[in-house]
């Protein structure tokens, strides 16, 4: 087992949720050796929103940059190496990368998790659990170290500044704030305009305030414009307004969070906002929000007797379901019984 003093290595480039899953692991190692000197290759985005985190020196890695990147990511490296090499990416483009960190012990995922050749790249690896959550998955890549994820906690390491940038966007008048980040990065996990502002209205109706949020993507864009457009009510629009560092902060200012399998929606639970997650192309019970999950809806398994003509049980856990039209499933009536389910657990 590595002791306090020896540097560990963590490598996972994205997205925004799984970056954001990694934090719990970061603090188990922290809790089980007081003053470990942890090192983390990430991505550019999840460094942006990362950046700051307590006890962890980034390596920052443009997937752009290619071969050279990877060369000159190994020059910034400790020139003695790591004792152990935490790879918890199995794409192509991460394997490759993880061969030029150098590490004695190179923990990876289990043979029915891995692929692109992530065998080639580890010579330990996690035990083979299915039926897990992303986030317990990831957490398990401490236990080949002597260690045991048993508590589950986050620091963003939001600064005080996005707090207040975020307080600043409306004034705190007692309404329920309704939050709506209605992109995934996977179009195929997107729900639909009109169906988004149905659901806002009945927020609005019900006295709650409905404030979007989202990116600088063109889709982003788009999408919100279309929302905007159908709704009845107003809304306020502070899509592409933010920065990923502001984001949590933001997050944290609502009550309830809709949203699609996205990294939105695990940033919110992290910073401790409920979410009415969208989900039929993806399992909530696998990548779902990972503290509470009462108010999402499940139409994955309609998905997989529709899609994939057997029941969601008989699928390879972590199959996604991503076909043209799959967010159907998910009906207006399906997110506003979510809502009010929300609505009645706080009146209890």
């Amino acid at each position: 087992m590595p002791s306090a003093s020896s540097p560990l290595c963590l490598l996972r480039l994205s997205a925004l949720g799984d970056v954001t899953h990694v934090v719990p692991l970061v603090r188990t190692l922290q809790q089980a050796r007081p003053g470990v000197e942890l090192h983390w290759v990430i991505d550019k985005a999840g460094h942006r929103l990362l950046e700051g985190l307590p006890g962890v020196a980034f390596h920052v890695y443009d997937k752009k940059s290619g071969l050279a990147g990877m060369r000159a990511l190994r020059r910034g490296l400790p020139a003695t190496g790591f004792a152990a090499l935490l790879q918890m990416q199995v794409a192509f483009r991460a394997n490759v990368l993880s061969a030029f960190i150098p590490a004695r012990r190179r923990i990876g995922y289990d043979r029915s998790r891995s692929k692109d050749l992530h065998g080639l790249f580890v010579n330990e690896r996690i035990p083979d659990r299915p039926g897990i959550h992303v986030l317990d998955a990831i957490g398990s890549f401490c236990e080949p170290l002597g260690m045991k994820q048993t508590e589950v906690s986050w620091d963003l390491a939001t600064p005080a500044d996005a707090h207040d940038w975020a307080r600043a966007q409306w004034d705190d008048d007692g309404r329920p704030v309704l939050m709506i980040s209605p992109c995934s990065s996977h179009e195929r996990r997107n729900w639909y305009a009109d169906r988004y502002a149905a659901v806002a209205d009945h927020a609005a109706a019900r006295g709650w305030r409905v404030v979007l949020c989202g990116g600088r993507s063109d889709l982003e864009r788009r999408t919100a414009d279309a929302i905007l457009a159908a709704m009845r009510a107003p809304a306020l629009d502070l899509v592409g307004k933010d920065t990923l560092k502001q984001l949590p902060a933001l997050l944290a200012r609502a009550n309830l969070l809709m949203t699609p399998d996205s990294g939105p929606m695990h940033i919110a639970n992290a910073v401790g906002t409920k979410v009415l997650g969208l989900h039929a192309a993806s399992n909530p019970e696998r990548s779902g929000p990972y503290s509470d999950r009462r108010y999402c809806v499940d139409r994955y398994d309609a998905a997989a007797r529709r899609f994939l003509h057997q029941p969601a049980a008989g699928l390879k856990w972590g199959t996604k379901i991503e076909f043209d039209g799959v967010m159907e499933l998910v009906a207006v009536d399906d997110a506003i019984a979510a809502f009010e389910r929300y609505v009645a657990d706080q009146l209890d």
